[in-house]
């Protein structure tokens, strides 16, 4: 057997049943996150033009769109990863030497799972498929540090889980997870120097194509047998040489995946958690700082600190702002909190924000980074101009794998993301519908995920 068909005799053995009490709340509570974020970006413009551009392109309506309408899956899987993608607000996985975010399968998994009529536990099922085939090519095949993006691996997970929702063979599963695979090597310039609307559509484009796979492996096209071992397959030509023995693998990788408190990059978590400290401080004034230091890990440094990937201080848009470490402290600092509404124009650009992030100097730290990814480090230290000194510390958050999110406390972003978008019973059956989806088809969701409204009320 090849290396692709052993992940695919994996994926059509995984049984709801095989995934553990503990698994099953962090995968509803990971969905209802989703969803929450999916609906909080339901105005932004992109997904406004990406929304209306689905309806000039039509499609069978086999899938529903969040907000109403219908179209094709893999179109629908595109337009709903969006949404879920956009805010930057969706859980994360931290490898060693990769960093994704596996609930932008949900996308993908949604649009797959109604089109085949699939019920609640199908759904679950392959959402777990997603977190394990994701996180565990990232643990074991980071590719960003070879100029790839993550996004890569992603493409395998989207194209295997989709492939589980519609119920495809072990062989059209292969097929699927090889030519999405094959097909879907990104680039990692999506996300450095000046960012773009691609840096919040890429992962939407996997899933809309992983979805495209599935359909195309469903009416027996093939795909490279050889994906991962053969000549200038990913081994050879992206990853380099890795093993995962699938045949020993489970559905409980969604247990160490994680959950933002901050609508701000993942690697930032902790380090807001302190600018919030330092805020709640006595003495602390934030017209009278002088200067922020802050030691991080060498992860944070590089992706988001003005490290590897680039300068975080011109910052002019949304997309630019989310991954600026030193834009995202100076709001915290002045505001108390990164929520969606810190994203607006104006204030993205506001002078106070802007003048303060060039006061923050930002350094990677070798014993943080040693405990990176267990933990995740951060020492903020701001000086006053009186010469006062407030400093504080992190190395987890609330939402973290260490101190994972509560359902109460996941309903609680949902109601605050969603709720000029739905009204309360409306988000109330959502929810009820999430917390009791294994005895329900996915038709109950999709109802109620179409009649949420599109603009806010």
């Amino acid at each position: 057997m090849t290396e692709v068909q052993d992940l695919a005799r994996f994926v059509a053995n995984a049984k709801f049943e095989q995934i553990s009490p503990e698994a099953l709340h962090q995968l509803k509570i990971r969905v209802l996150d989703t969803i929450g974020v999916a609906i909080g970006a339901l105005e932004a413009q992109p997904m406004i033009a990406i929304r209306e551009l689905t309806e000039d392109l039509g499609g069978t309506p086999a899938a529903t769109l969040i907000g109403g309408g219908k179209t094709s899956p893999e179109r629908a899987a595109f337009f709903n990863s969006g949404l879920s993608r956009y805010l930057d607000f969706m859980d994360s996985y931290l490898a060693k030497g990769e960093t994704n975010h596996p609930s932008d399968n949900f996308g993908a998994v949604l649009a797959a799972a109604e089109s085949a009529n699939a019920s609640g536990a199908e759904l679950l099922t392959a959402f777990a498929v997603a977190y394990q085939v994701h996180a565990r090519l990232s643990d074991v095949a980071p590719v960003r540090a070879r100029g790839f993006d993550h996004t890569t691996q992603g493409a395998f997970a989207a194209a295997a889980a989709a492939a589980k929702a519609m119920r495809l063979t072990e062989e059209q599963i292969a097929a699927a997870v090889a030519i999405a695979g094959t097909a879907n090597v990104a680039l990692r310039v999506t996300r450095t120097g000046n960012l773009s609307h691609w840096k919040g559509l890429a992962y939407p484009h996997v899933a809309k194509e992983g979805t495209f796979a599935a359909l195309l492996a469903s009416r027996g096209i093939t795909g490279p047998e050889e994906v991962f071992e053969g000549n200038k397959g990913f081994k050879d030509s992206v990853a380099g040489q890795f093993e995962i023995d699938w045949s020993a693998e489970d559905l409980e990788r969604v247990r160490t995946s994680i959950i933002k408190k901050h609508n701000a990059e993942i690697h930032s978590q902790s380090a807001l958690d302190a600018a919030q400290d330092i805020r709640s401080q006595r003495g602390f004034d934030p017209e009278q700082i002088e200067r922020v230091r802050l030691r991080t890990f060498d992860v944070a440094y590089s992706i988001i600190g003005g490290g590897e990937e680039g300068d975080k201080r011109i910052i002019r848009s949304k997309e630019e702002a989310d991954h600026s470490l030193p834009w995202m402290l100076a709001v915290v600092l002045l505001d108390g909190e990164l929520n969606p509404a810190q994203y607006e124009a104006q204030r993205i650009v506001a002078d106070d924000v802007q003048q303060l992030m060039h006061k923050v100097e930002i350094a990677p730290d070798d014993d943080f980074s040693a405990r990176f990814p267990e933990e995740m480090p951060a020492d903020l230290e701001v000086e006053l101009r009186n010469g006062t000194r407030l400093q504080a510390e992190r190395s987890s958050y609330e939402g973290f794998h260490t101190n994972p999110l509560s359902w109460e406390g996941a309903r609680a972003k949902f109601d605050a993301l969603t709720s000029q978008f739905a009204d309360a019973e409306l988000r109330d059956e959502i929810a009820g519908v999430v917390q009791r989806l294994e005895y329900l088809d996915v038709a109950r969701l999709t109802d109620a995920l179409s009649r949420v409204r599109r603009t806010r009320i």
